[in-house]
């Protein structure tokens, strides 16, 4: 499918309702105590899907390839086996590749891949931090991304403890991965810790979709940030800062 505009991470039916409330184009599901991709339990993502019901598209994270392929693959299924009749299945899940490098992970990829129900677009995780996560380069990733009938990337940071995708990488940098992506007729998504005084320049960059959490969290247990709660008034002001996207989308 064709995706623009933004996408907004949660962790609960609460979060998913200020999103919606907020304008978010995309509902992303994920448990962020367990990592960048960290899965949420399948009984939390069951209530989320049935908040998001048919309106707007929602996308899952499934971990790293790492933890193995018969557990994204057992997690995807008593996922699918929860949701309320009232939902749809995911329109994407998201595979990360943290600590893979050196891994025959390019066959480990395409092994999952062959594996996953039919439905469900499949991507994988192309991090900025490549280097200290141990995964293979963002280059690597958009030629397996291709070579295994990926629609679209997402470039992401891998440590969330650590600096912000447009603050580890140049931007000229993303941008290069980004338009290499394009040239190989992929849609870029573009995440990692991205603030909301940097969402102008996210959009510069001319992705098809900005991906937040911790730039629209704020008052939670844990403080604000990617453990706080997601906000919808933060949420409304990020939708409005990306909503030129939907405009670039329909020129491409």
């Amino acid at each position: 499918m064709k995706w623009h505009g933004l996408l907004v991470s949660v962790r609960s039916d609460e979060e998913a309702t200020e999103a919606i409330a907020g304008g978010a184009t995309i509902i992303d599901v994920k448990e962020p105590l367990h990592g960048s991709l960290g899965c949420a339990s399948p009984d939390v993502i069951a209530k989320i899907a049935g908040v998001v019901g048919q309106d707007r598209p929602w996308t899952m994270a499934c971990g790293e390839l790492r933890d193995g392929g018969s557990f994204i693959l057992e997690h995807l299924r008593r996922t699918l086996a929860m949701l309320p009749a009232s939902a749809v299945p995911p329109a994407a899940v998201k595979i990360g590749l943290a600590g893979m490098a050196g891994a025959d992970w390019r066959r480990d990829v395409q092994t999952l891949f062959s594996e996953l129900p039919l439905g469900p677009e499949r991507v994988i995780v192309a991090y900025a931090d490549w280097a200290s996560a141990m995964a293979p380069t963002p280059e690597e990733v958009i030629q397996a991304a291709v070579s295994n009938g990926c629609a679209t990337l997402l470039i992401d940071t891998a440590d969330k403890s650590a600096r912000g995708l447009l603050s580890l990488a140049p931007v000229g940098q993303v941008g290069g991965w980004l338009s290499l992506a394009r040239r190989e007729g992929l849609q870029v998504a573009l995440a990692g810790r991205i603030t909301i005084d940097e969402i102008d320049a996210a959009v510069a960059l001319r992705p098809d979709v900005v991906a937040l959490r911790s730039a629209v969290c704020s008052n939670g247990a844990f403080g604000s940030g990617r453990l706080g709660n997601v906000c919808g008034q933060l949420v409304r002001r990020a939708a409005t800062l990306c909503s030129s996207l939907d405009g670039l989308a329909a020129n491409r």
